[in-house]
């Protein structure tokens, strides 16, 4: 039995890793703020400061609709009813003719001239989900890059009304459930978990998805005790469980070095609460110690 997650409204928690306040920066295009992190946006228009109150004075109205829907979603809302019976699957993200690809950011190394891969999302011969393109770990002649060859499929971030940053809620839920059917490759599974201040933006917590090949159809079910924390690409001595209650994003990756084409196709990401797995973490929490100078 599959059912929708209704959006919620979503409270940021506070940050405990550090107190670095974020950059942020105002670009001509919006009145709102963006943090600048990761790749520059190249393809961004500039327009003018009049321009651009004008843009943000059309979105207001839409915005004030999403604001009462967002007051009335909160205040209707039965608890009773958000919690999930054993067994049964909340689809989170269903791939279908209704699909909208906008709502997913599809990336690869060329995208950055970094490499000579090449990735889409679009719709598979049977009305699925199709992440598919041509892998390739071939260096570009620049003298920087040391390493290439990665697709990505990554989840815009959900937002609330006035361009608010907001935050899946899967506390409730003790595993991610998909149905996929692959190429016998590897694929990376990702959770985005970026907090309000810089040393939490690039906090990601990854575990892997393996694909049987050919014909069928497979289900994964995977415990969140299972996935492992990184930050910029490097695993961290300090291991932290998913904090569930803000995930910014849902992303694969395909990245296993092996030159050539890859194809997952999707039928459906979602989430299963299952009362009898217990395990917050899987891996081992002890401190690190600390580092002094002279030693």
């Amino acid at each position: 039995m599959y059912r929708f997650i209704t959006n919620k409204l979503l409270v940021p928690s506070t940050c405990a890793r550090g107190l670095d306040f974020p950059a942020v920066f105002v670009p001509s295009t919006s009145f709102h703020e963006i943090r600048k992190n990761g790749y520059i946006d190249k393809t961004q228009k500039k327009v003018s400061t009049r321009q651009a109150i004008r843009d943000g004075l059309k979105e207001l109205k839409q915005e004030i609709k999403n604001w009462t829907a967002e007051i009335k979603e909160a205040t209707m809302l039965d608890p009773i009813m958000t919690v999930p019976l054993p067994g049964e699957v909340d689809a989170q993200w269903f791939f279908n003719q209704s699909t909208n690809f906008d709502d997913w950011i599809v990336t690869s190394d060329s995208d950055h001239n970094e490499g000579y891969s090449t990735c889409s999302l679009t719709l598979s011969p049977v009305g699925k989900g199709l992440f598919s393109g041509n892998l390739s770990t071939q260096l570009i002649k620049d003298g920087k890059v040391k390493r290439a060859g990665y697709c990505n499929m990554k989840s815009i971030r959900p937002q609330k009304s006035f361009k608010r940053d907001s935050f899946y809620d899967w506390s409730i839920y003790t595993h991610l459930v998909m149905r996929v059917r692959g190429d016998g490759r590897s694929y990376m599974i990702n959770l985005g978990s970026a907090g309000y201040f810089d040393v939490n933006w690039n906090d990601q917590f990854h575990f892997a998805l393996f694909t049987r090949g050919g014909p069928h159809w497979q289900v994964s079910k995977i415990p969140f005790s299972k996935f492992y924390m990184t930050s910029k690409g490097r695993i961290q001595d300090n291991q932290q469980a998913v904090p569930l209650n803000r995930i910014t994003s849902f992303g694969i990756t395909a990245g296993d070095k092996n030159n050539g084409p890859f194809r997952l196709e999707i039928d459906y990401i979602g989430l299963e609460r299952d009362p009898t797995h217990t395990e917050i973490s899987a891996y081992e929490q002890y401190k690190v110690p600390s580092f002094y100078a002279g030693y």
